[in-house]
């Protein structure tokens, strides 16, 4: 693997992705047959014309037929798929100069659209298709004048793997995906989480649905869900890239966004922040201090909040002290910085949940 620089500190080892295995997986299946002999490592072309070795792990031949693995790296930015074994079965078929693509065992099958696959076919994306496509016809161009190829990609652990990705809430259900556009996996690289939150709007609006709600992470969608009743792909974790979302739910028409969340993200929203993660922005105490005060809390609280550690201990503060509208107002500035990061196109409800699921404040027009 190559190594990226992270921020001019320790380099950091890119993986590859899934569609990347897969292709790797077909062509020393295909060089096995051709070859009748035990492929121990492959080069493949990546979507860009750059190449990449990538090490078989499983390599079984016969005369026609077979069956060789590659086991998913995701360098130094693992995912859920990270160490899972990408399965090819490759036969050879009499359809002269065809290569089939297809899904099998683990491999998750698309039932809403918005994806830009065929519902009720394999969630394999167009660009691991056309890597697996070009990678077997520079193997072997002359070889498919007479003969076609059969490819079936599967993921043994895949069934158990799907509910731990976004794909059951964007209707890819039984299975992974084969996935990407460049090949590799960019370590830390925010690019993927976008593009995750591009495709759930998506699925959206192309099931009709044009009211979305955007959480923070996978806590503040569970006490969603149980005072907002929407379809599983109308909820969209946004976690720390509420700026960019909500751009995005003025691009795709989205009438109506409902932002939820707890204090520590919904705090530094109200201060203006667009990407919240923690490493990014640290929590304005003297920006919450100046909330309390328009609250009519006193000095001694405004320092007690100066020191506190964290978010939730300011929560407990004004919760002890019994500071009435201080988490409205967050919510109300949470509201305004919104609206205005989506031009004013979107119409917006937030609401701020304590950490037990109970409604400290909304805000809605």
């Amino acid at each position: 693997m190559t190594s990226v620089e992270n921020s001019g500190k320790a380099k950091l080892k890119t993986g590859f992705t899934t569609g990347t295995s897969a292709t790797a997986a077909a062509k020393a299946a295909f060089l096995s047959i051709i070859n009748q002999k035990k492929i121990n490592e492959v080069e493949v072309k990546l979507p860009k014309g750059s190449f990449i070795k990538i090490p078989i792990h499983v390599c079984n031949f016969q005369k026609e037929e077979s069956h060789c693995s590659v086991i998913k790296d995701g360098g130094d930015d693992p995912d859920v798929t990270h160490g899972a074994e990408i399965v090819v079965d490759l036969v050879l078929t009499e359809k002269i100069d065809q290569i089939e693509i297809d899904g099998g065992e683990g491999v998750g099958i698309v039932t809403k659209p918005g994806l830009g696959l065929e519902i009720n076919k394999p969630a394999i994306n167009p660009v691991p298709k056309k890597m697996i496509n070009e990678n077997l016809r520079e193997v072997a161009e002359k070889f498919l004048k007479n003969r076609g190829i059969r490819v079936i990609i599967s993921v043994p652990k895949g069934r158990e793997l799907g509910p731990k990705t976004d794909n059951p809430r964007i209707g890819i259900l039984h299975g992974i995906s084969i996935l990407g556009t460049s090949g590799i996996v960019i370590p830390f690289s925010t690019a993927s989480y976008a593009a995750s939150i591009r495709q759930n709007l998506d699925v959206a609006v192309a099931m009709g649905n044009d009211v979305v709600v955007l959480t923070t992470g996978g806590r503040s969608e569970d006490f969603a869900k149980k005072i907002i009743d929407l379809p599983d792909h109308c909820f969209v974790q946004m976690g720390d890239f509420s700026g960019y979302t909500i751009q995005q739910c003025s691009k795709k028409n989205i009438s109506k966004a409902c932002v939820v969340g707890f204090i520590g993200k919904l705090a530094k929203m109200a201060a203006g922040v667009k990407q919240t993660h923690v490493k990014g922005s640290k929590i304005d105490m003297k920006f919450l201090g100046e909330i309390a005060q328009q609250c009519g809390a006193k000095d001694s609280i405004i320092h007690e909040i100066h020191q506190a550690n964290t978010a939730r201990h300011v929560q407990e503060i004004i919760k002890e002290n019994n500071i009435a509208g201080f988490f409205d107002k967050i919510c109300e500035q949470v509201y305004n910085h919104m609206r205005k990061h989506s031009e004013q196109m979107i119409s917006l409800e937030v609401i701020m949940f304590d950490f037990d699921g109970e409604i400290l404040a909304r805000k809605s027009k």
